[in-house]
Formats: C-alpha cells, structure tokens, sequence
C-alpha cells in the first residue's frame, strides 16, 4: 500500500472542450468513480491540444497529487499530439507496440473496416510506460510512475474511457493505495427552495458529527441532500448516517420522495408496478414532457397508458371533452380546466389515475392575473380530484422541468395517501 490519503487530479485534453463544441463528462464520471473509493479528487482541469500546455499542467499537477488522470488527445489523427508530448515528458520514445497493433487489427476486422497507416500509428507507445489493454477501442490507455506522483492516460472516447476504468484501473486503485471508508446517503426531495430548506434543517445540521459532510444539490424542481461520511469501515460509517437521517427525516418528510439517489419518475414507477397502478397524463404547457419522462423508464408500457397533449383550445375541447364556455369563462390557465383535464383523460385512457397540467410557461403570453410560470396541476383517481396552483417563475426551460417533476410527485402523494387509507380499513 502506497499512501492513506490519496489525492488525484483529472485532466481532459481537447479543443473541443474549451470551444463549448461538447461537454466534459469524463471527468465528472471519474471524480465519481475515485469518490467512491476514497481517493479525493482535488483538481479538475480542462487544457487546448497544445504541447506546452500539456507540459505545464503535468507539472503542476505533480505538486498537488499523487495521482492524476488524463483523458483525450490519443487519437490517430495530427491534431492529438498526447503521445508524441508525454514520450517526451517522460524521456522515452514512442515505440510500435506489437501486442497493442494485433488487438487494434482483430477489432477492425472484426467491424469490417480496412487497417491504415493512422490505425497503425494507434499502437505506438512510448517505449517506458506500462500500456492498459483497451478491450472497447483501439487507443490503449498508459501508466507512468515518476518521483511520488502516478500519471494514467486514457482515450477521451467516454465508453473506452469508462471500460478502461472499469476492467483495470478501479480494481488496481483499490489495491494500490489504503484509503479510507467512504460512505454517501442522498436523501431526495421536491417541492421545496434551497434556502428554506437550509433554514428547516439548520439545527440538524449543526449538530452533525465531524465525520460527516452535508453537501446540497439543488437541480430544477428537485434537491438532492447528500450525507457523505468517511471513517474506518462502512458498516461503522452505514449505521452512523442511518442515525442522522433518522432524525432528519421528521423534518424534511413532507418533501421526501426517497432515498436513492434518482429521478422522480423513476421512484414513481416503482411504486405503480408493486401497486399494479395504472396512470395516464393530458399535458398542455409541458407539450408531453410528462409522458416523455415516464416512457424513457423501461417497462413503463406496463402501468402507462398514454398521453392527450392539448396544447391548443380547441383540442382540449375536442378530445379532452372540455366545454368552450367552461374555457372562455375561466382561461384554459385555471383550476375549473385542468381538474377536468384530468378526470376526463382518466376517463378517456382508462386508468386508474391521471395527471394534468396547463400553465403559463414563457417568455410571453404572462398578465398581471396570471404571470408567466403560473401554472396549475391536477391528479385524479375514480374518487377524486385534487389541484393545485404553482408560480415558478419566468424561464421557460425550468418551467417546463419544474412543472413535470412537481406533477408526478403530486401524483406519487395522492396514490400513497389512497394506499395509506385503503391499508386502514
């Protein structure tokens, strides 16, 4: 074992980083990979394909980590110039590895596809590090060690990159360096601000033991509140956060919707498959977000029995069955509309619940009665109809995200009620 406190540093090489041509999220896929082992991640630093560059943050990473993680630039092609760079760094030459070159030959011919010189030029290595096989692709990943610091390079292709991390480097870590126990709980809720939500749970959270850290993610619509304990074993570190949430949860109950972290709709759907639930939704602001959310789960057909988007009047009249009057006198923004929104499309779908939504979502069409975010939510069951009015705020985006996401917890309150209800008699 080489170290107890591990610090890593991760590096993406690559223009179209810096340009806003893609996003990063190689590096937010490894922090969570070494997170979970208890190595920390110290740094993350995004540099151009340019050799100095390179140079100069291998150089200052080397003083704040004992290990860091490059990601890009090992491409075939001129502009990735990695290779040529870190053979240099490290005193060595780049060399034809024959091992590296027969995996890269098998793997394209077995897609079909005819070996050239840039191909070839994929299993060159500098001659004085260890290659990473690289079972996903043909650029091979490289382990160096210099002085007190580990330096790994790795494909940016994320699915090499996360097979490379997956197949070798996580279980060597592992191996590699003696860190210490880390354990994380994320508590999810809905329908709450950040700040309220700080200010409820201030005591609780002053009153924390000193191994744990409280982190707030906040996101459109949902926050997730991570516990995050490290100490010297998880069973010790387990029952340690299981004891702090056990006091929380009183609290924050009203806003809880679970204890894994993951997407509402996902917790949503759990509970109709155990329950044999259907439901159905009638959109209108949201212009079949809902539905989109509950389809991209697998299995959904099972409980979801599809979707009215009535984004226009005169399909909410049409195929909601909705009355002109009833719109012309109310607006099709008001509690009278959307409550028959959703006990008609229950009707009409033949489910056992419904959502629906209609709201004001932006950037124009707001007044002083109804300003644009307003929007309004009903679920209704063969019993019932419940509705509720939401204001959230003026960009269209987050409205959109918010209103999906408060619909189905609104939805996930009522079936739980009926079940707690039907349980008692």
């Amino acid at each position: 074992m080489e170290t107890s406190n591990v610090n890593a540093e991760i590096i993406t090489i690559g223009d179209e980083i810096l340009i806003g041509q893609i996003i990063d999220t190689n590096s937010a896929w490894i922090a969570q990979q070494l997170n979970l082992i208890g190595i920390n991640v110290s740094q993350i630093s995004s540099i151009s394909d340019n050799k100095q560059h390179i140079i100069n943050s291998l150089d200052l990473a080397s003083l704040r980590a004992e290990l860091i993680i490059v990601t890009g630039g090992l491409g075939p092609t001129k502009d990735d110039i990695t290779k040529q760079t870190i053979a240099e760094y490290f005193h060595g030459k780049l060399i034809r590895n024959e091992q590296v070159l027969k995996h890269v030959t098998q793997l394209l011919e077995s897609r079909n596809v005819k070996m050239n010189e840039l191909n070839n030029n994929q299993a060159d290595v500098p001659d004085n590090c260890e290659v990473i096989p690289n079972n996903h692709g043909t650029a091979p990943g490289m382990w160096f060690h210099k002085e007190n610091a580990i330096y790994v390079f790795l494909p940016g292709v994320p699915f090499e990159m996360k097979g490379i991390m997956a197949d070798y480097l996580i279980p060597r870590f592992k191996k590699q360096f003696d860190t210490p126990a880390i354990y994380h709980k994320t508590l999810m809720l809905q329908g709450i601000p950040e700040s309220t939500l700080a200010l409820l749970i201030e005591s609780w959270e002053n009153q924390l033991p000193a191994t744990i850290k409280l982190a707030y993610l906040p996101s459109p619509g949902i926050i997730r509140l991570r516990l995050t304990a490290k100490g010297d074993t998880i069973e010790n570190l387990t029952q340690l956060v299981a004891q702090e949430v056990e006091k929380v949860n009183p609290i924050i109950l009203p806003f809880y919707f679970s204890d894994i972290d993951e997407p509402i709709e996902v917790t949503l759907s759990t509970l109709l498959t155990l329950n044999k639930i259907t439901i159905s939704t009638a959109e209108s602001c949201t212009g079949g977000k809902i539905a989109s959310l509950i389809t991209a789960i697998p299995g959904s057909s099972m409980f979801y029995k599809g979707s009215i988007v009535a984004y226009a009047n005169q399909i909410k009249t049409k195929l909601l069955k909705i009355d002109e009057d009833i719109i012309d006198k109310n607006g099709a923004v008001s509690q009278q509309v959307v409550e028959l929104m959703a006990k008609n499309a229950r009707k009409i779908l033949e489910s056992d619940y419904s959502i629906a939504i209609s709201g004001i979502s932006g950037p124009e069409g707001g007044s002083a009665d109804k300003p644009i975010g307003t929007t309004w939510i009903a679920v209704a069951s063969e019993k019932q109809v419940l509705s509720k009015k939401f204001i959230f705020g003026d960009n269209r985006e987050r409205n959109i995200q918010r209103a999906s996401i408060s619909a189905l917890n609104e939805l996930r309150k009522m079936i739980l009620q009926d079940l707690k209800t039907y349980e008692k008699k």
